[in-house]
């Protein structure tokens, strides 16, 4: 399988929400905590409701929280 090439700001915003643990963040949007640790790892790519729902804990757009590099234009 390929690797993702989708960043993500998701440890530096719950540094910013007081910390907020990776445990807290799963119970948020309905996820385990192991879902959100390989997210913020780049490990495993989110749905695009799960996408949304973390941006909404943080009450940032999509595009804040996650990046995809522009793929080479034709």
């Amino acid at each position: 399988m390929a690797k993702t090439r989708i960043t993500n700001q998701i440890r530096t915003l719950r540094f910013f929400a007081d910390e907020m643990s990776q445990a807290v963040l799963a119970e948020k949007v309905g996820v385990t905590r192991q879902t959100v640790m390989a997210i913020e790892a780049a490990k495993y790519s989110p749905s695009l409701e799960l996408a949304f729902k973390i941006a909404a804990v943080f009450s940032k757009e999509l595009g804040e929280v996650f990046t995809y590099p522009d793929e080479v234009k034709k």
